[in-house]
């Protein structure tokens, strides 16, 4: 079996719902993925390790989800030379507001993150896999032909509006 492509982490299985985002998406277009619970506050020499090993494993991207005060995706970047993208949690019933989001766009200079939306992991997903398919070009194609898919139902819901008019249309 080949070394999983991309790592999906999070800082807590309580970001279990926001990680299966980003797995569906994998699974979808066949891209092998590891998943693991990482976290940077209660167990942070287990984090610093698998951070520093995961070049070597052939981790190509990282998918880092977490919450609260998001340490996890900024302290896995500095502790590798993979890409790491991170989707901070949100829970509006913990009262964390934004620190997740700001504490995942507060880098220090020399440290690269690419920072989504909150809870974004389908869309940390799609991004790896548009990245993975510069060097692969079946996966290139089958990410292609899911953009057109989508731009060819934006096509026909179009044409189903001008043909039923609106009304008729969100009644069907």
């Amino acid at each position: 079996m080949s070394a999983p492509k991309v790592a999906v982490i999070m800082g807590s299985v309580s970001d279990a719902d926001v990680a299966d985002k980003a797995i569906e998406v994998l699974e979808e277009f066949e891209v092998s993925y590891e998943v693991g619970i990482k976290s940077a506050h209660r167990t942070p020499n287990e984090m610093l390790t698998y951070a520093e090993g995961l070049a070597d494993r052939g981790v190509q991207i990282v998918i880092a989800l977490a919450g609260g005060s998001a340490h996890l995706p900024g302290m896995v970047a500095s502790s590798t030379s993979v890409p790491v993208l991170a989707v901070p949690v949100r829970r509006s019933q913990r009262g964390h507001g934004d620190e997740a989001m700001k504490s995942s766009i507060a880098m220090p200079p020399g440290i690269p993150l690419a920072v989504f939306g909150d809870n974004a992991a389908d869309r940390a997903a799609l991004f790896a896999v548009r990245v993975l398919g510069l060097k692969d070009d079946d996966l290139n194609k089958r990410y292609q032909q899911s953009q057109q898919e989508m731009a060819d139902a934006v096509v026909a819901q179009d044409q189903s509006v001008a043909e039923l008019g609106w009304k008729e249309f969100r009644n069907n």
